[in-house]
């Protein structure tokens, strides 16, 4: 080659040089990552700030929060905790209207914990996770979302509900059905029930509060039911101002009355949870309330339960009987065949026509699975080390997932006691892993194998000598029996386990 061609080449190459493009640098992750903004999330943001932890976002699918008291908003929505306990310890209402309170007002005492804590710049509206992933090399969180967009963070805490999301059951023939269907848990404010002949679903805890109010409304309401429920008294009363104004100036006094309410609840276990002489008088004292309220002997047999007292939920009122027996309304025990065209379908071959139909069915309940995909260490996905049933330590981690903390995981459901007892309790240990795992610079903390097979054991053992494991079938259950739902002890047992982190049942990866 002439030296004139390799000057050509040099001159080439000057012309086209090559650019450096810079690379943007990745925001910094979060401390901490909570996803849902109902009672557990905000809990969570609430202790966190407590011992310290400020750098948090919150991850809402919705536009408000609230979450299950945000959705379920159907005539007659209640809790049937009393008000003073089914709230939070740290942060106790001293203006509760009732002895037990409607949606409206616990969702109000919700929106009072945002702007009593100032949580609202910590939540992000309208972001629905996709799915969350862990990267083992960095020790950290990434959750995508519907938008595109992900946030990351060092630890992660799952706080979606267990009674997040509800659709419509698989029934014969509900896409051939031409009139109006609700569901409880997405209800149609501006359907108007006056004039109309209206089909209930469903008579379990959401079904007994819907039904007496329908009955005010509509022209005629038929109830069907598939299994009658265990039902005991609510003894609901408006709160008198005396009570409310001492609550405000004497704090303690309210703390007295919640303590009392707690050991109460406590007390019930020993009825609800394990066979006992109080089982039997637990069912007397529903069977009494029945008598009392119902006369028809053969509506009796038709609403008496043919399982022990516990094993499906115990349901709370004293309206739904009396809500029964009014001219308008109609119980209904045949199966269901199919959904027709006009009404509903029974087995005896009866077509009950119908306007509306309400579904008071329940919740798709995550006993076996996740509300959206969740990758822990190799890829590893939870959904489908949970196909065959729910597992986790404490109910809180879960081993191949580090720095990830579920509010009411695996076995944490009460049968006697406030939710928001367990609640507290769960975050109280997440906040005491995540401190942890801040003030020592660890890279992750992640539950032994071992340790976690051994918890779970322990926990199947005991479940199988409790009423929900004594043969009837309900949603605390998989198809083939499994309960994962449910924990098998007092409240007061469930707490002091979460007490302390314990650090040996862990292992521990520094940065």
């Amino acid at each position: 080659m002439s030296i004139r061609a390799m000057n050509g080449i040099k001159k080439m190459k000057s012309v086209t040089p090559v650019k450096k493009v810079a690379t943007p640098a990745m925001p910094a992750p979060s401390s901490v990552l909570i996803i849902g903004a109902g009672f557990a999330g905000l809990g969570a943001a609430i202790r966190l700030r407590q011992a310290g932890i400020n750098d948090i976002v919150i991850l809402e699918r919705a536009q408000e929060v609230g979450g299950t008291w945000r959705d379920n908003s159907y005539p007659g929505a209640a809790c049937d905790i009393p008000s003073n306990l089914y709230s939070y310890s740290f942060a106790q209402n001293p203006d509760w209207s009732r002895g037990f309170s409607g949606s409206r007002e616990i969702l109000a005492y919700i929106h009072h914990l945002v702007k009593g804590f100032g949580l609202e710049p910590l939540i992000r509206f309208g972001t629905n996770v996709t799915g969350i992933t862990f990267d083992e090399v960095a020790g950290i969180w990434t959750a995508s979302t519907g938008s595109g967009e992900s946030h990351r963070a060092r630890a992660v805490i799952m706080a979606p509900g267990p009674l997040s999301n509800a659709s419509f059951p698989d029934m014969p023939g509900i896409d051939t059905y031409e009139g109006h269907m609700i569901h409880s848990a997405k209800w149609d404010h501006d359907y108007d029930f006056r004039g109309k002949r209206v089909a209930v679903i469903g008579t379990g805890a959401s079904g007994v509060q819907i039904i007496p109010e329908l009955v005010k409304q509509a022209q005629f309401v038929k109830v069907f039911q598939r299994t009658p429920g265990w039902v005991l008294p609510r003894p609901d009363y408006r709160s008198p101002e005396w009570q409310k104004t001492l609550f405000r100036r004497v704090p303690a006094a309210q703390t007295a009355l919640r303590k009392a309410l707690f050991y109460g609840h406590e007390s019930m276990a020993l009825g609800i949870i394990w066979h006992s002489p109080l089982t039997a008088l637990v069912e007397r004292v529903s069977r009494a309330h029945l008598r009392h309220q119902v006369k028809d002997g053969w509506m009796r047999r038709q609403l008496t339960p043919d399982f022990r007292i516990g094993c499906k939920r115990v349901l709370m009122s004293s309206d739904y009987y009396p809500a029964l027996q009014k001219d308008n309304c109609k119980l209904v025990t045949w199966p269901i065949a199919t959904l027709s065209p006009k009404g509903i379908r029974s087995a005896e071959g009866i077509e009950h026509q119908v306007d509306c139909i309400v579904f008071a069915t329940g919740f798709d309940v995550c006993k076996s699975g996740t509300p959206f995909p969740v990758t822990g260490i190799g890829g590893r996905q939870l959904d489908k080390e949970w196909s065959r049933g729910s597992q986790a330590y404490k109910s809180i981690n879960v081993t191949g997932y580090p720095n990830l903390y579920f509010t009411f995981g695996p076995n944490s459901g009460p049968g006697h006691n406030s939710a928001l007892v367990y609640m507290e309790s769960q975050i109280d240990y997440a906040v005491q892993g995540i401190r942890l795992l801040l003030d020592q610079n660890l890279k992750s903390l992640d539950v032994k194998p071992e340790v976690q097979q051994r918890h779970n054991e322990e926990m199947q053992k005991r479940l199988a000598r409790t009423n929900w494991n004594s043969g009837c079938k309900s949603w605390y259950l998989t198809e083939d029996g499994y309960n994962a739902t449910m924990y098998p002890g007092f409240a007061t047992q469930y707490a002091k386990q979460m007490q302390h982190f314990e650090l040996q049942d862990y292992r521990v990866t520094r940065a």
